[in-house]
């Protein structure tokens, strides 16, 4: 599962930063006084990850001889780094697997400190834009980048064509699309298409949202129109609806490629999301992006190593073990020139859907969570038509008055 679809399963838990007045030390994560190194070093991962991180790690011990790495899962997996790591960071792990969008509130309490100036030249002139500009945090870079998670459509290609899946109006008219209309993650991106703004154009400005007009508006008819699409189906299982032939097409990212693999068989096929008639107006559909990174802890006892083990993690050559592992797809702009990612069918969709033109990064502002916890019971009331459409503007002024609070 997604490290964002997990932090997601738990959004609904009052999210409290704890700010540690000394936790950070404001330098960049390889120059401090205790530079010490030769000091033994943790990374923290995915529990599924751990056997192959530490085949991996060997390689970094062989050209780091005196640098030794324990590999251990994240203790309550990678979605709660910025928890796991913030419950005491003197203990937590000094390189650690963690989704963009928590590296602000990280950076804000101290957790991370910025990398390097060298690593983040590094970054940017060697990872795809979209992750340079997630890893960063008012005008600094706090994580080292190695992959790319997003929603694209799957389908059944003896149900559906290429073409077919192309326009939603066609697709939902010759199939059937499973979907959650109650969670945000798979349905808000809509409202981007229609034209309105979540946090502003870098999702760091806590006044820019702009849902509450008359692109908002236009966004929730749209949703509320689905109710009435017999070739849409409201489904809190659409991997269920799909191994039962019930639905041909299912929104969702590549974490569940080798399950979707498994129940279409040689019937299996991906492509970007579809365009869509919002507001009269054709526009594409879009998703939010997330970008994996490594970070370092502010109280490593050997940040130059750890800026060493996040560099290495983070090459072009270990990203292509990730795709070969978990089929992750790379930002590392060379491995995504190679053959082993091209020929990727679904790397292929992510890597398009990751574009500007078809995505919204994950913004990392505190405030996200409340907007969590109140756009999903409003996209579902109004696609079960609770919520009328006399009802959109005050609604939507409400939750973007919600969100702004600083």
């Amino acid at each position: 599962m997604s490290m964002w679809k997990k932090l997601l399963m738990v959004s609904t838990v009052a999210l409290t930063a704890v700010t540690l007045g000394a936790c950070g030390n404001n330098q960049s994560s390889t120059s401090s006084s205790n530079n010490n190194s030769n000091k033994p070093l943790t990374l923290w991962v995915a529990t599924d990850y751990v056997p192959w991180y530490k085949t991996s790690v060997k390689e970094f011990e062989k050209k780091h001889p005196n640098i030794k790495v324990k590999v251990a899962p994240s203790p309550n997996g990678t979605a709660n780094a910025k928890t796991d790591v913030g419950k005491d960071p003197t203990k937590a792990a000094d390189v650690f697997a963690v989704p963009h969008d928590q590296l602000g509130q990280m950076a804000s309490s101290g957790y991370i400190n910025p990398v390097s100036p060298k690593d983040t030249q590094n970054i940017k002139n060697n990872d795809i834009a979209v992750a340079y500009k997630a890893a960063s945090w008012k005008g600094k870079v706090y994580g080292y980048p190695y992959t790319s998670d997003i929603n694209f459509l799957y389908y059944n290609k003896s149900k559906l064509s290429a073409n077919d899946v192309k326009d939603w109006d066609t697709l939902t008219k010759k199939g059937v699309v499973a979907t959650d209309f109650s969670n945000a993650y798979n349905i808000w991106p809509i409202m981007f298409s229609a034209g309105t703004k979540l946090f502003g154009d870098n999702g760091e400005d806590v006044k820019g949202s702009t849902m509450d007009s008359q692109a908002g508006v236009n966004g929730l008819k749209w949703v509320a129109a689905q109710k009435d699409n017999k070739g849409v189906m409201q489904t809190s299982n659409a991997l269920n609806q799909l191994k039962l032939n019930h639905a041909q097409a299912i929104l969702d990212g590549p974490w569940d490629a080798t399950n979707i693999r498994r129940i279409l068989g040689k019937n299996f096929a991906v492509a970007p999301f579809p365009k869509a008639t919002v507001g009269g107006k054709q526009v594409q559909m879009k998703a939010f992006l997330g970008i994996g990174c490594f970070a370092i802890n502010s109280r490593t006892k050997n940040p130059k190593g750890a800026a060493e083990l996040a560099n290495f993690l983070t090459s072009k050559e270990q990203q292509l073990v990730v795709h070969k592992k978990t089929g992750e797809t790379p930002v590392n702009k060379a491995a995504e020139q190679t053959p082993a990612v091209k020929n990727d069918e679904v790397a292929d969709a992510v890597m398009t859907m990751s574009q500007p033109s078809h995505s919204v990064i994950m913004p990392k502002l505190p405030q996200i969570t409340v907007f969590w916890n109140e756009s999903a019971p409003l996209l579902s009331g109004v696609y079960d038509h609770k919520v009328k459409p006399d009802q959109y503007r005050a609604k939507l002024a409400k939750l973007q008055k919600d969100i702004s609070k600083k």
